[in-house]
């Protein structure tokens, strides 16, 4: 996944998005990302990803899923619940 790839895709915020919100509010937990346009609001799919960026010292270094791949297992996601 790119920076600029959406990591929450219930409300299309991307990667990018979500590292400057890390590096300029400072969440002191991981739901508080919730602030950042909704990030993982909707499904739920995104959240353990959002956790991971969050408990990084460098997000931006973080590997997600590549776009495609990810939105599969979302899709999957969705259809189990």
């Amino acid at each position: 996944m790119n920076d600029d790839q959406p990591i929450c895709l219930c409300f299309d915020v991307p990667k990018r998005k979500v590292i400057q919100f890390l590096r300029t509010e400072r969440p002191k937990t991981p739901s508080q990302l919730s602030e950042c346009f909704g990030a993982g609001t909707g499904c739920g799919w995104c959240r353990p990803y959002l956790k991971q960026l969050w408990e990084s010292e460098t997000p931006e270094s973080e590997t997600l899923p590549e776009a495609e791949r990810y939105a599969k297992d979302r899709q999957e996601y969705r259809d189990a619940t």
